[in-house]
């Protein structure tokens, strides 16, 4: 190569197209426009997304902030070839975890790399992202597309994204008041969620199930589809039953770790939460991961959600009224449980009964 030709190289040579990013941002503008909620009104395109609390209607804010990703179940997107829902998850799983501390989801970035960009594809996630701040409330402000041609093959692409929220001061989760005796609901979940996708994978590996053949636990869908399946986002019933009750102690999301890893996170030391496995109805989803790849129920509680994506503690006597509002705002809520005295050594999450996998 001579002196001359190598003169003439430009990034898009290097594998980076800055029109196609440029194309991708005009089409995701209505989506994020659709976004806008009080407090945030602004265009994308900006060094930075601003947010104006005042305009929210707090007065003496504490902010809560929270990041996350969707892990490998993009990896199930990818090959499936079904970009429109991932988004929806990976803004559930970060407001999720800000309303178990009892704030208001206000404002969201995401943050979107990708070996080579294509602006339908990235416009399709993008607008999974947008339905997913539309339905937590909260405004998408801003972030970032990045084309890294060498560090992610060709149609892969990963996701994270950041969440911030706001609580009057004095009005943080968990309360100081969690006594022995209390009750523990549980909130149904829409499915697998975002947490265990590579034992998910590998049990579809082993089925030899391709992401197009039917679901076998799903009537009318792929199995790609209905693995892919987004996360519930329990932010709008939950704000409104704890401003409406002023009865909810705790909450937990149940992630990653299951129920011994995320229950403990919101307890004082010396309770643990008995949980009634026979309560849980597991959606058949759960069923067909633990017959296919011969998971045993142990293993499944620890590292999947088994059906219920999120654990509300509340005194035994605020309980109905409780599980009505929740019900009125589209949960399905069942009792799970109570809270107990807690040995020394001993773990915050004991199980009585079986689960029906």
């Amino acid at each position: 190569m001579s002196q001359s030709d190598r003169n003439g190289l430009t990034y898009s040579d290097a594998g980076v197209d800055i029109d196609a990013g440029n194309l991708m941002v005009e089409k995701i503008k209505p989506a994020v426009r659709s976004t806008r909620r009080p407090g945030a009104d602004g265009e994308i395109g900006g060094f930075g997304g601003l947010f104006d609390l005042k305009a929210a209607g707090f007065t003496d804010p504490v902010l809560v902030a929270a990041n996350d990703g969707v892990g490998t179940k993009l990896k199930i997107a990818i090959d499936a070839g079904i970009h429109d829902t991932v988004g929806i998850d990976l803004v559930a799983m970060c407001v999720n975890d800000l309303v178990v501390q009892g704030a208001e989801p206000l404002f969201f970035l995401d943050y979107f790399a990708t070996g080579k960009l294509d602006p339908d594809q990235g416009a399709a996630i993008v607008g999974g992202i947008a339905a997913g701040c539309r339905e937590a409330g909260c405004a998408l402000i801003g972030g970032e597309t990045a084309e890294m041609p060498g560090m992610y093959s060709h149609g892969d692409y990963d996701l994270a994204g950041f969440a911030v929220g706001a609580a009057e001061r004095g009005q943080l989760l968990p309360s100081g008041d969690i006594a022995e005796g209390d009750v523990i609901l549980g909130l149904a979940s829409s499915g697998v969620h975002s947490n265990g996708f590579s034992l998910v994978r590998k049990i579809v590996e082993l089925s030899g199930l391709t992401w197009d053949a039917p679901a076998p636990f799903a009537d009318g869908q792929s199995l790609g589809a209905a693995l892919l399946t987004p996360t519930r986002i329990y932010v709008k019933p939950l704000l409104k039953t704890i401003r409406e009750t002023n009865a909810i102690k705790a909450l937990a999301h149940i992630t990653g770790g299951g129920f011994p890893e995320n229950i403990p996170r919101v307890l004082p030391k010396h309770l643990a939460a008995e949980i009634d496995l026979a309560a849980i109805a597991p959606p058949k989803v759960f069923s067909w991961l633990s017959a296919t790849g011969g998971v045993a129920a142990t293993e499944m509680l620890r590292t999947f959600n088994c059906g219920v994506g999120m654990i509300v503690v509340v005194a035994a006597a605020d309980a109905e009224r409780v599980t009505a509002s929740l019900t009125e705002g589209g949960e399905t809520v069942f009792p799970l449980g109570r809270m107990v005295a807690r040995a020394d050594g001993a773990h915050g999450t004991i199980y009585k009964g079986q689960i029906a996998l």
